[in-house]
């Protein structure tokens, strides 16, 4: 079927189209400073971009200073710009520009969801192009044109692609896990992947929040149980392959194993498209996917900025890694039970189709019936349902088989068993014949068979749909099987199965007969040139003889002044928190503090604020209480035990300190009870239910915690600090990622949480929320203490005053002001001048003001946290 091409826009029309749907911002938006302790200040703006339709939600990062390449950052259809953030944080802190954006109908951007059309969502990319073209911070190409790279997975991996189709000012993509025609993606050879379309409609709120058209198209389909040529060719003209050969920049394409919904097919074409446009590719095929397994996070993000340093940069040193990589199980790490992978790669992609070896398949034509309703199906993969479908595909890769055939609506042909053992890399293709009274539906697939001839495992359970029309005559066809890595071991042998239904896929619902037979043999997919990296060895092999000398010497070395743990003081047996001359170094530095000489102590039913500007100490201070770190001086006492790593004291403390490491496949409950059961402790001592009340997350709980936005991952990973209502709760930016009315429900769980006699210490920026929710206070600056008390006290200190201006004040002025005498500081405000008096009075500071000719307005004290804060930092000691 021919797929009309969208007129190719000249710069000329880019810029009267951006000029046109008038991208302005709606409001100045928000900077907000990002940063754990020790690393470059990321600064972030939260601003709203009108365009034609709708209002798109946007964060800009920012680190350092000088004209650097930019980076879009798309995200996952059902996310928003929130579930990248971590991402757009290191690529910063790494020398870029980084813009992240809700795509139309997600987060909090309006507009009707219309997959990837170049007519909305592609062009709100341009218009973001745009934008960057105009910031002081980032590296131009020419006039309007910046420097420029667009990276995001599935939904956001689509995008990168057409932006880099549709806007000739894109200059590198690294697309992830994403499909290339999204036709062939949900309707492969005519076949409707009923589940994974029906995810695609319910995550994005309901067939109403998609364009019309896409509606309609999805209604019928999903009605008759076949796709028609109108809905294939609507989907195909906003996939990429619609606008491929104008891809011709940098790739680095990224695809996931593990993954029934764009399975390697769509990153083999994606590649070979590309590359033959001259554009360098690389290709990666990582361990997970949509259906579940390891992501690759850590490793994957650091190669996207590799091939951005060298694209964007222009570093030609740049290590962008293999032409080709694919991940593989390098057994079971039997410290944690999790899956060691290795990868093997090449100096260039093979396709999926490389060397061949011939498989001989015995099995003599066999009748296959497909029954009324399609029902019972066949079982490979169970997309979208949480930790089943993960489940299955993760057990598959481990070697256990849990596909499901049903008698009688199968046939199977098999190979003899293999002498030795021989590496599937690629598509498997055999031959067959089939004859029905009209078109037949059947879904082809490889099972690795044990010795036995019983356990039989589909990798990755992954089929391919096949529609074979008019087969009254016999049609004989070549079947290509799915795309996998595996090792087949010596003694197993490969079945090829023909089954006539699949619970992932519409099967017809009239009762069928089919014959299937196989012509010839199996062609198994090899790729010799394949290097693989030795497995990764358990840390126990190596490091046991070496930790043991170590420690041996740790002894020697400190056993005078180390001693033993200090016993429990019975004073301080109902004090939540007593923290006593406190200092922790920075690495490798005899004389640079975290953190320096802090004491504080905490009481009962106190919800205590830890406040203080990036890089105060914060986190290190938070980290060291939770027994993560070890304090070079001083001492911390929960509950009048010293902490230490694994102090049983502990089991009474509850933390969200760096974010919750969820199982992506899993519901929100299950993650939960999961959590708890790995504590050991009895299921009733948990207060599951208390806990989910509390995290407010509704239906939302029995659904993937792959599915969540940032805001919901946020409270449920408070929900698990809260598991066993622990005596103190600790929470660093508990606040990050909800909207107001779920920050008002925040403060109140916290107030309520202290109000039974708990204890609750927070780490916020949001000064407000801190001020109306905190009883006490502790500030730090530089790693040192610099008051503490109640909130009333600190906030409400009257040798504070405001003194507002006509105009502003500059600079110069603010210094003289300080420098005066009785004067203990002066900061510029949006209204005037804070200043904080050390022995002045109010009239002499007055005359002072009128000597310096400063146009007063009025002088009053303060009462706001902020300006509390800004002065007490302000005249902190370093």
């Amino acid at each position: 079927m021919d797929i009309p091409t969208p007129r190719r826009l000249g710069l000329r029309a880019r810029w009267l189209a951006a000029l046109a749907a008038a991208a302005v911002l709606v409001g100045a938006g928000t900077w907000t400073a990002v940063a754990s302790d020790g690393a470059p200040t990321v600064h972030r703006q939260d601003q709203v971009m009108r365009m034609p339709g709708a209002r798109i939600d946007t964060s800009y990062f920012t680190a350092g200073s000088g004209r650097r390449p930019a980076v879009l950052i798309g995200h996952g259809f059902g996310g928003s710009k929130d579930d990248v953030r971590g991402q757009a944080e290191k690529l910063a802190r790494d020398g870029y520009a980084v813009l992240t954006w809700s795509a139309r109908g997600f987060g909090r951007s309006t507009g009707k969801i219309g997959l990837n059309d170049p007519a909305y969502e592609v062009k709100d990319v341009s218009r973001l192009i745009d934008w960057l073209a105009k910031r002081p911070e980032v590296r131009l190409d020419k006039a309007g044109d910046p420097r420029v790279g667009v990276t995001g997975g599935s939904y956001g991996g689509a995008v990168s692609l057409l932006a880099a189709g549709y806007d000739k000012r894109v200059d590198a993509i690294a697309p992830e896990i994403t499909y290339w025609n999204l036709a062939d993606a949900l309707m492969p050879d005519g076949v409707f992947k009923k589940l994974w379309a029906g995810i695609f409609f319910s995550t994005g709120g309901g067939c109403s929040t998609f364009e019309k058209q896409l509606c309609d198209m999805y209604q019928r389909v999903a009605v008759s149980g076949k796709p028609d040529a109108a809905a294939r060719q609507l989907l195909a003209t906003r996939s990429p392959s619609a606008i491929g050969d104008r891809i011709d920049v940098p790739a680095l394409i990224v695809q996931g194993q593990t993954d029934s919904l764009f399975p390697l097919g769509q990153a083999d074409t994606m590649a070979k498209t590309i590359s033959a446009n001259g554009a360098p590719v690389d290709v990666d095929w990582i361990a997970g996917g949509h259906d579940g397994g390891d992501l690759e996070a850590n490793r994957i993000e650091g190669r996207i900025s590799s091939w951005f340093d060298r694209y964007l940069k222009d570093d030609a040193g740049a290590d962008t890694g293999p032409a080709f990589r694919v991940s593989r199980s390098g057994g079971v790490d039997s410290t944690d039970g999790q899956t060691l992978l290795r990868g093997a790669s090449a100096d260039h992609y093979p396709g999926l189709g490389g060397g061949t070896v011939s498989v001989p398949l015995s099995g003599g034509a066999q009748s296959v019936q497909n029954p009324a309703g399609g029902s019972p199906p066949a079982i490979s993969s169970v997309p979208g349902l949480g930790g089943l479908g993960g489940g299955l595909s993760q057990l598959s890769s481990a070697g256990l088989g849990l596909s499901l055939d049903f008698p009688g609506q199968f046939a199977h042909f098999d190979s003899p068993p293999f002498a030795h053992s021989l590496r599937i890399t690629g598509s498997p293709t055999v031959r067959a014949t089939v004859t029905a009274n009209g078109d037949a539906v059947l879904f082809g697939k490889v099972y690795d068979v044990g010795p036995d001839g019983t356990q039989q495992v589909l990798p990755s359970q992954l089929v391919t749909p096949l529609r074979i029309e008019d087969a009254r005559q016999g049609r004989t066809v070549t079947v290509t099987m799915p795309a996998i890595d595996r090792q087949v071991q010596a003694g197993h042998r490969l079945r090829v199965v023909f089954a006539a239904t699949d619970l992932a896929y519409a099967s017809p619902t009239a009762p069928a007969g089919y014959r299937v037979s196989v012509d010839g043999p199996l062609a198994v997919p090899t790729v010799p040139a394949l290097t693989t990296g030795a497995a990764t060895v358990p840390w126990w092999v190596w490091g046991l003889p070496a930790a043991g000398l170590l420690i041996a010497t740790a002894l020697l070395l400190t056993a005078r002044r180390r001693g033993a743990t200090p016993p429990p003081d019975p004073a301080l047996a109902g004090v939540p928190l007593q923290i006593t001359d406190l200092a922790k170094r920075y690495a490798k530095s005899a004389d640079r503090y975290a953190v320096r000489d802090l004491s504080f102590r905490v009481e009962k039913g106190q919800v205590l604020g830890l406040l203080g500007p990036n890089g105060a100490g914060k986190t290190t201070t938070l980290r060291m209480l939770m027994g993560l770190i070890t304090p070079d001086e001083g001492e911390i006492r929960v509950f009048g035990q010293a902490i230490r790593p694994g102090a049983p004291v502990l089991s009474r403390v509850g933390s969200f300190v760096e974010g919750a490491g969820f199982l992506p496949h899993l519901s929100g409950r299950a993650n939960l009870e999961l959590y708890w059961a790995a504590t050991g402790r009895p299921p009733e001592d948990s207060q599951l239910d208390e806990a989910l009340e509390i995290a407010g997350l509704g239906d939302a709980l029995a659904r993937a915690v792959r599915t969540y936005s940032q805001g919901m991952r946020q409270r449920l990973a408070i929900a698990q600090a809260m598991l066993g209502m622990p005596d103190l709760l600790i929470l660093d930016e508990p606040t990050n990622g909800l909207d107001p009315p779920q920050i008002r429900e925040m403060r109140d769980v916290m107030i309520r949480y202290a109000a039974a006699g708990r204890t609750v210490i927070v780490s916020s920026h949001l000064l407000s929320e801190v001020e109306q929710t905190c009883t006490h206070l502790v500030v730090m600056h530089r790693g040192q203490l610099v008051q503490t008390g109640p909130v009333a006290e600190i906030v409400g200190s009257g040798d504070t005053l405001l003194v507002t201006t006509e105009g502003e004040v500059p600079e110069p002025v603010v210094e003289k002001i300080a420098a005066l005498p009785g004067i203990g500081s002066a900061v510029r405000t949006d209204d005037g001048v804070l200043v904080r008096l050390e022995g002045a009075s109010t009239n002499s500071l007055v005359t002072e003001l009128v000597r310096l000719d400063v146009a007063i307005t009025g002088v009053g004290p303060h009462r706001r946290l902020e300006d509390a804060f800004l002065t007490l930092i302000s005249g902190g000691s370093a």
